[in-house]
């Protein structure tokens, strides 16, 4: 049975408004899945690496799907790789990315194995998810495991300097 999944976008290298459109061509085209949504771009500094890197632009993608959680994040991080992006060692942090596809939520699913966490770990976090996100569910949208509603989520992160594109 099909399910809605969230999928966040970022990019930092090259012309990211185009990374955007290709990749949104992408999910797309992935087998058993529809585009249902896709907020606008928003452009974030980057967190959790040097500052000196460039921004980001983030935006988030709905998608109904009949692929398995596993299986889209495969297909994911295949669209990453035909992308360019290279995946540095687990100790060496963060680098600038050609395109970042994270499986935000799938369904009201939680899951937690060694590949795969959901809803992402860090996606209440991060207003540059947060505020696209909410730009795209309805206005008593929860995410799973949350006790709080995704206003009071993003009201939590407004100290985030987060701007439309």
């Amino acid at each position: 049975m099909p399910v809605t999944a969230y999928v966040g976008f970022g990019a930092n290298l090259g012309d990211t408004r185009a990374t955007f459109a290709h990749t949104r061509e992408q999910l797309s085209a992935l087998p058993h899945t529809a585009l249902r949504a896709a907020s606008s771009l928003y452009r974030s500094a980057p967190q959790g690496c040097d500052e000196t890197h460039p921004d980001y632009t983030n935006a988030v993608f709905a998608l109904q799907t009949g692929l398995a959680a596993p299986a889209l994040l495969a297909h994911l991080q295949r669209l990453e790789t035909e992308a360019g992006r290279v995946r540095p060692p687990q100790s060496s942090g963060y680098l600038p990315r050609v395109l970042d596809l994270d499986l935000l939520l799938y369904g009201d699913a939680q899951i937690r194995t060694p590949q795969l966490v959901v809803p992402h770990p860090r996606m209440t976090q991060r207003a540059f998810v947060l505020i696209p996100l909410a730009q795209i569910v309805p206005p008593d949208f929860r995410i799973p495991g949350q006790n709080a509603p995704l206003t009071e989520l993003v009201a939590a992160v407004a100290d985030q300097p987060v701007e439309p594109l």
